[in-house]
């Protein structure tokens, strides 16, 4: 296999894994991209599919259905208060067909077992959701799609 064949190979093996990305979050999340190019600059593309190999085990041959799954990654983020992976599994589950309402009883759940830091970072990622529902309605609101009124002052999160 010459160079360019290997780089051309190299490149399609990336692609799918950003590609189980897309199907699951309609985009490819930046750390993951960070990932896929740090492997692919030391030559160890065969690592990120490694990962991607066991994550597709657990994951695909998991008795959870794909949208509880999220709500779990959901749920466990927001705990861990990940706000960039706990608003892309936010995003995750309603592709999974959750409904906002699901998402709001992770929130709960979270105050009771992480505390309010949690529940309000939920709260916030819900919010954004909310206002992006808006947007794509074409509600006229102020700061629709910013994760809070533009009217009103930034808040601390608890």
């Amino acid at each position: 296999m010459t160079v360019s064949e290997k780089e051309r190979a190299d490149q399609e093996r990336a692609e799918a894994v950003r590609d189980r990305y897309r199907d699951v979050f309609a985009t490819v999340p930046p750390g993951i991209e960070d990932r896929i190019a740090v492997a692919e600059a030391t030559g160890r593309l065969e690592a990120v599919e490694t990962i991607e190999q066991l994550r597709s085990v657990l994951l695909a041959g998991n008795p959870l259905a794909p949208r509880v799954q999220q709500l779990v990654h959901f749920a466990q983020l927001v705990a861990l208060g990940r706000e960039g992976p706990a608003r892309l599994h936010a995003r995750g589950a309603l592709r999974a067909g959750a409904e906002l309402a699901d998402l709001v009883g992770v929130a709960e759940t979270s105050l009771v077992t992480s505390g309010m830091p949690a529940y309000a970072l939920a709260i916030e990622i819900i919010a954004e959701l909310l206002d992006t529902d808006a947007t794509s309605r074409g509600a006229d609101q102020v700061g629709a799609g910013q994760g809070r009124d533009a009217r009103r002052a930034p808040k601390e999160r608890w």
